[in-house]
């Protein structure tokens, strides 16, 4: 077979060598080995393929393209002791970060936001909280806006907070280009880590406005298998059908262990709806925001 491919590749490349599709993905095993994603662990950019480091730079920024975001916050809870690089299946999560997912089989709250664990001051110590924020990004590199589309997990403590000099943790940030009318997708976003904070936290602020040339890439991009994966929270799950909860019972976990947490600094704020959808999809643009935002840099 391998030669038969090898043929079909040579010949026809043009028609072959076009990604995934979604079927294909799907029956290889859900397309696991060709995750790629960004991880800021350790204070440090590192490119991640099938669960391992390929790639890693020094520098203390890197400017990516948002090609899609998720809507809202998600959060997991575990229950039990992490060790790294041991698979633990959180105890409850949620996509939405309102309430559990339907897959949830004990369920610690009807809502998260009646939820014990994601009270402040629940977490390891009495601090942060026991449920962890994230925020899933789908981004690109501005200089191949056709390549690789990675996922990025953003901790709590990079989502919410203050303005910094310039810079903007990533819900801020979003709301600031909104109140300008300006989306996401159409900026050059440069993302610096912040020295000054105990464990890994990004600041977000705006480059330049995207090549004219590249919009129709990028909105193709936002619709691939690739970024639809990248913005959903799916969970390693144990096998445990033997041990089912009822699901009209709310079966609290043990005490909450530490897992590899982010300090949470404040609850997510309402989203704001002032943005109309007409609004959203006009063009803008950007040259003067970023030049403005560019002075306080």
């Amino acid at each position: 077979m391998s030669n038969e491919l090898a043929n079909i590749l040579q010949n026809s490349a043009a028609l072959v060598q076009t990604g995934l599709d979604e079927d294909t993905l799907a029956v290889a095993g859900g397309g696991g080995n060709q995750t790629k994603r960004l991880s800021i662990k350790g204070g440090v950019f590192r490119k991640m393929s099938g669960g391992k480091e390929i790639g890693a730079i020094e520098d203390r920024h890197m400017n990516v393209i948002i090609v899609k975001m998720a809507h809202s916050a998600s959060r997991t809870f575990y229950s039990q002791g992490y060790k790294e690089g041991e698979k633990v299946s959180p105890a409850c999560w949620s996509n939405d970060g309102q309430a559990p997912d339907a897959e949830v089989k004990t369920p610690q709250s009807k809502t998260c936001a009646t939820c014990q664990f994601s009270a402040k001051n629940s977490g390891a110590n009495g601090t942060g909280t026991a449920c962890r924020l994230s925020w899933r990004l789908a981004v690109v590199l501005p200089n191949d806006p056709s390549g690789d589309v990675m996922q990025l997990v953003l901790p709590a403590t990079s989502c919410f907070g203050k303005e910094d000099n310039g810079r903007w943790p990533f819900r801020p940030y979003i709301q600031k280009l909104a109140d300008n009318n300006v989306s996401a997708s159409r900026l050059v976003t440069k993302m610096q880590f912040d020295t000054k904070s105990p464990t890994p936290k990004l600041l977000f602020s705006p480059v330049s406005a995207i090549d004219a040339g590249d919009l129709e890439i990028l909105t193709r991009q936002a619709k691939t298998p690739a970024a639809e994966a990248a913005i959903k929270l799916t969970v390693y799950q144990v096998d445990s059908s033997d041990v089912e909860a009822d699901n009209n019972e709310f079966v609290p976990a043990a005490k909450a262990s530490e897992a590899p947490v982010d300090v949470d600094v404040e609850v997510a704020p309402v989203l704001r709806e002032s943005t109309t959808t007409a609004q959203a999809d006009k063009p803008k643009d950007v040259s003067n925001i970023v030049s403005k935002w560019g002075k306080k840099s």
